[in-house]
């Protein structure tokens, strides 16, 4: 016998503890290396633990629902032994009061199990990582011709596979709540996740320790409307991306930051911590909550670039794919609640970060230019701001420098 550890992976130092969510095998099971065991969910993001090793799962040492650290054992592998022919339905009892999981009853391991002779090999036989990929995008493994050894399916055919599926007919985001039976007076309660409760305890600490106040403005989106509308295509074809409005004002926000240092720090104790780079968090939401991932050095970054990072943030935001490093650290935060239809919003400012920019629908509303009433595609901004360092004066001009980049783009790209 030869027992290998599956343990929780390194958490980053933020991170203290994770919660284990549902075991994807069972004592007595055989598992490949590589392949997903069970999901962590820290109150950042999920973690996929895989296993280190192929063999057989002898023993589960945390059940679902328990609560693990950095480096803990979740249960043991055995190397040489050979999967049961009916894996017992036995794993550690989920957490107790407490947050603490009850200890596992001790358990022999399995008896190695005589071979049995050959059965023939499915049709569709998938290795697998190929098996995990057709299973999250919901394609059914007889409908894939596998390019493989004996017409098994590799790993590229169920990329593909699935990349024809999602051209044909994207799958819609999980729901952010379950379903609730409107019958009669029902009521359904559920366990906050950790991301939920983590955001919930951050908007309370933002709200209790930062002196917050919100200072609106309004842009004039007609020449970015009419920069997107002019290079659309070209753009698309070239960088194979479409030319969205976010980008925009990520790069805006950068021009008003390098005016107004101020607004691109953050308090610690005592001190205020001038960053003479530009990350810019992009709130993203994702069937798990919100989440905020990172553009680093933004100012460094193109529009392409700038765009593509937020797509790739998106389309792993809904998958369940955002890594610690993706969420960790951050200078100054953007909230696009116009994606589902916001006119106007007072963002919470993100600690330990002093701003935070909301920007919402663009709509054509009438506007005064020149003593006439004209059409214009018009959106609102606020800026949350600490008015512990930032006064008001400096939140206000850097608001302006905000519409004026957007309204005139040309001054971006000549640092004006």
């Amino acid at each position: 016998m030869a027992i290998t550890d599956v343990v929780v992976p390194q958490l980053s130092e933020s991170v203290s503890e994770a919660t284990l969510l549902n075991w994807k095998k069972q004592p007595g099971e055989a598992v490949e290396a590589d392949e997903t065991l069970i999901e962590v969910e820290t109150d950042k993001v999920v973690l996929e633990v895989p296993a280190p090793v192929s063999g057989v799962l002898t023993e589960i040492v945390r059940g679902d629902g328990s609560t693990v650290t950095s480096g803990e054992v979740l249960a043991r592998i055995d190397t040489e032994a050979k999967a049961s022919a009916a894996p017992a339905p036995v794993q550690a009892a989920p957490a107790a009061a407490g947050g603490q999981a009850t200890p596992a009853v001790p358990r022999a391991a399995p008896k190695v199990a005589v071979a049995p002779s050959a059965p023939a090999a499915p049709a569709r036989a998938a290795s697998p990582a190929a098996a995990k990929i057709l299973a999250e995008k919901g394609v059914d493994p007889a409908s894939v011709a596998g390019t493989g050894r004996g017409g098994r399916i590799t790993k590229g055919d169920a990329v593909q596979a699935g990349d024809q599926v999602a051209s044909k007919a994207p799958a819609p985001a999980a729901p952010m709540t379950p379903p609730l039976s409107l019958d009669g007076r029902p009521e359904q309660r559920v366990p906050m996740s950790r991301l939920r409760a983590r955001v919930a305890e951050r908007l309370l600490q933002s709200q209790s320790e930062n002196a917050i106040l919100t200072t609106f403005n309004e842009a004039n989106m007609q020449a970015i409307v009419n920069l997107r509308g002019r290079y659309r295509e070209a753009f698309e074809k070239e960088y194979g991306i479409r030319l969205g409005f976010t980008s925009f004002f990520v790069k805006a926000a950068v021009a008003a930051l390098k005016k107004y240092p101020i607004v691109n720090a953050s308090i610690d104790g005592k001190d205020i911590i001038y960053h003479g780079y530009f990350d810019i968090g992009v709130a993203v939401s994702s069937p798990r909550g919100l989440v905020v991932p990172i553009i680093r050095n933004a100012d460094q970054l193109s529009i392409a670039d700038i765009e593509k990072q937020i797509a790739d943030f998106g389309a792993r935001a809904r998958d369940g794919k955002l890594g610690l490093e993706d969420l960790t650290g951050g200078t100054f935060s953007i909230s696009n609640g116009g994606v589902f239809g916001s006119m106007l919003s007072t963002p919470i400012i993100n600690p330990p970060q002093a701003a935070i920019l909301g920007i919402h629908a663009t709509k054509d509303r009438p506007v005064v230019e020149n003593g006439e009433i004209v059409i214009r595609p018009m959106n609102f901004l606020a800026l949350s701001y600490d008015h512990r360092i930032i006064d008001g004066r400096e939140a206000v001009l850097a608001l302006v420098a905000i519409k004026e980049a957007l309204e005139d783009p040309q001054r971006m790209l000549l640092e004006l």
